[in-house]
């Protein structure tokens, strides 16, 4: 499945829990969703607090889940090409030195 794939099944599971209505509780403005980005981000780092491997794979791959989804959220809110971005990216990083 491709990114603009699953950034459609995306979409249609955020319209079926209504969260892209006017009159939702959960505006998915560009910022709420960044916002939501940087949180479950965060929460990778509970799986690594007290060590370097993961107590619970599955779970961790749940919090990935749910920073790739807001993550392809945001970039079709703000109309980024999220492929096109990444390869954008990796070119600039294969002529940067760390």
């Amino acid at each position: 499945m491709t990114i603009d794939e699953l950034t459609r099944v995306i979409n249609e599971f955020v319209t079926a829990k209504g969260w892209y209505a006017d009159d939702t509780k959960f505006p998915q403005t560009p910022r709420n969703i960044a916002t939501s980005v940087v949180i479950e981000a965060a929460e990778l780092l509970e799986h690594f607090q007290f060590g370097d491997e993961p107590a619970d794979k599955a779970a961790l791959a749940g919090e990935l889940a749910d920073v790739a989804n807001y993550l392809f959220q945001l970039a079709y809110l703000l109309d980024i090409d999220l492929t096109q971005a990444i390869l954008d990216k990796l070119k600039v990083n294969y002529d940067r030195t760390w």
